[in-house]
């Protein structure tokens, strides 16, 4: 946690003016220091789709020594809402472990309709693999990763096969297998969410009015595409959330055990939609490296 405290300091202090840094603590002073070991690329061009420019931004460490292991990150919001810039600090504790990191937008509800944010999540995946060698990203360690609506596009990223037809607008061949999926209370059954008692108007307004929107919400539902051979996949949820019912995470995790999957579910006790306090985030932390170290090829 100390490690994850300093390069959160580092962040914070590279919008500081550089003649302020006399003035600070020692431990904040060393931080200022090292934050030229991080370079960020940002808005690199990944999709032009509707008249849109589709965003990546790529962190990484200045001193890696060969491809990293790299960390893929979706934004929460609904499908309706939120940024890829609102979501950065998300990315620290793999940047303090030597990983790439690559921040994702997509097409939000407003611009376009289910299925579009799936297709651009499969679109930035594809874009990794195509770029490995320039950004030094490990194809072998590809970990995708969000929260809400984002853990939804992690899971479908991770999930979805080629067959699925929900790849076609993107730009080359490649075929990326993930390594790993580390879903943040994400969102498991769309259809679900449509009507009845777990209605949310979030997912009404991502699936509009359009005629076939349940057999749109069954394509992009990650619980359609449970099968044997997925990669480990980690869930965090709060059993309490109000936003996306908890039930979504029990079911998918009894689904990925029928199909012996490794997969686990660290559930928080009266846990609501994200907003842990720091003693659960220090748990599930431990959690989701000790998984990743345990499943991610050596």
């Amino acid at each position: 946690m100390h490690k994850f405290s300093t390069l959160l300091i580092t962040v914070i202090l590279s919008f500081s003016l550089s003649s302020a840094i006399a003035q600070l603590p020692d431990s904040a002073s060393w931080a200022a220091t090292v934050q030229n070991e991080f370079r960020v690329i940002p808005d690199i061009t990944y999709l032009r789709a509707n008249g849109v420019e589709l965003k990546i931004d790529v962190y990484q460490s200045r001193n890696s020594e060969g491809p990293a292991p790299t960390f893929i990150y979706y934004h929460g919001g609904g499908w309706v809402g939120g940024s890829k810039e609102s979501n950065v600090l998300r990315l620290l504790p793999y940047l303090e472990g030597g990983w790439a990191a690559v921040n994702v937008q997509y097409r939000l509800g407003n611009v376009s309709l289910a299925p579009a944010a799936v297709e651009d999540s499969l679109c930035a995946l594809r874009w990794v693999a195509r770029n490995a060698d320039q950004y030094g990203f490990d194809t072998e360690r590809l970990v995708v990763s969000g929260n809400s609506a984002g853990g939804h596009l992690a899971l479908t990223s991770g999930m979805i096969p080629s067959e699925a037809g929900l790849d076609r607008q993107c730009l080359g061949s490649e075929t990326p297998k993930v390594a790993a999926i580390v879903n943040w209370y994400g969102i498991t059954d769309v259809n679900d969410l449509l009507h009845g008692v777990n209605e949310k108007s979030y997912a009404v307004r991502w699936l509009g009015s359009q005629p076939d929107m349940a057999e749109i919400a069954e394509r992009v539902s990650p619980i359609s595409y449970v099968r044997s051979d997925l990669p480990p996949v980690i869930t965090i949820h709060g059993d309490a959330d109000p936003i996306v019912p908890y039930n979504h995470a029990v079911q998918l995790h009894r689904s990925l055990d029928r199909a012996e999957v490794t997969n686990e579910l660290v559930t928080v006790p009266n846990g609501g939609h994200g907003g842990f306090p720091a003693n659960e985030m220090l748990r599930i932390y431990g959690s989701i490296f000790s998984f990743l170290n345990k499943n991610l090829p050596n």
